[in-house]
């Protein structure tokens, strides 16, 4: 099931073991090169390292109540899974960044994302457009198979305008034409002629 990413956020996560809650969901941690939530950020006062992190394969389940998971000792901290700690010194940031085509044209920046809720990979990106463009226009949605690359300022996605190639111009040759039916002197029609 699609699912926009802000919905995951400030979400309490619940331990099914003690029934208590750990603490509130702050902000996804995202791989930027396959576009997939690895785990969120959780803060709370009960949480004893910061910052602490779940992964998106610890959570069980997620309902009315919050994400729920099977006790603490799912939460992790920064030196405890590799690939976490290079994602957070990546510090990667997919909302507010600014999205352009391959012929370098401004789209928007990045408003939310809709994700698959049992893979977490990122399916969609909500453009928001600019103030002058969002007067006229709506807001854009690109999905993952329109982006062509991801980088540290922005993220790159397909064109959707044709490339117009610039063709040799023909440079006409000027020519002296008669017009029969225009001629200066009027022709007399002879008998012979008419016959």
């Amino acid at each position: 099931m699609l699912i926009l990413g802000s919905r995951y956020l400030e979400r309490p996560v619940m331990s099914l073991q003690t029934g208590a809650r750990l603490g509130v969901t702050e902000r996804a941690l995202i791989d930027p090169t396959n576009l997939t939530v690895a785990a969120y950020e959780v803060v709370g006062p009960l949480l004893t390292e910061h910052p602490t992190y779940l992964r998106v394969a610890e959570i069980r389940e997620i309902a009315s109540l919050g994400m729920i998971v099977d006790s603490n000792d799912d939460l992790i901290g920064l030196d405890d899974v590799i690939r976490i700690k290079q994602l957070h010194e990546i510090d990667f940031q997919l909302l507010s960044m600014p999205v352009i085509d391959e012929n370098k044209r401004k789209l928007g920046k990045v408003s939310d994302y809709t994700l698959e809720s049992e893979s977490y990979v990122i399916e969609q990106l909500h453009v928001k457009r600019g103030v002058i463009r969002g007067i006229t226009e709506t807001s854009l949605l690109i999905h993952r198979a329109q982006v062509v690359r991801v980088t540290d300022n922005e993220i790159i996605v397909k064109s959707t305008a044709k490339r117009i190639e610039a063709e040799p111009v023909m440079i006409a040759k000027r020519h002296d034409y008669v017009n029969p039916f225009r001629q200066s002197t009027p022709q007399t029609e002879s008998a012979s002629d008419a016959s």
